[in-house]
């Protein structure tokens, strides 16, 4: 079974292959709050104000880049709704990978860094 901590421990790498379905469940339980929407592994991030929405977007913004694995974001007030998928996948018609989970688990580490 993968854990978050092992997630983390990743990089994000070029890939075309797709999670089973089976996969993509044991990888949802190691992230906390992230769900399959619409074929995208989906969270939202919640905060006190507009400068603590987007100090949390500035700060993933250097692990994103680095991974080179970019969400859609939506950003409002207080929220941040992190949309990830892999568009390399299934042939290029996109799905999820490994990536996903990846870039998941370290949002999540500096969300939970973020709030101490």
């Amino acid at each position: 079974m993968v854990t978050a901590a092992e997630l983390i421990q990743k990089r994000g790498r070029h890939t075309e292959t797709a999670l089973t379905e089976a996969e993509i469940t044991e990888h949802l339980a190691a992230v906390d709050g992230w769900a399959l929407q619409d074929g995208k592994v989906v969270k939202t991030f919640a905060f006190k104000n507009y400068y603590q929405t987007l100090a949390f977007v500035n700060a993933i913004a250097y692990v994103i880049h680095a991974d080179d694995h970019h969400p859609e974001l939506i950003i409002t007030y207080n929220r941040c709704v992190a949309k990830f998928d892999t568009h390399s996948v299934n042939g290029g018609r996109g799905g999820i990978s490994e990536n996903d989970f990846i870039s998941a688990a370290k949002l999540d580490a500096i969300y939970r860094q973020a709030a101490q």
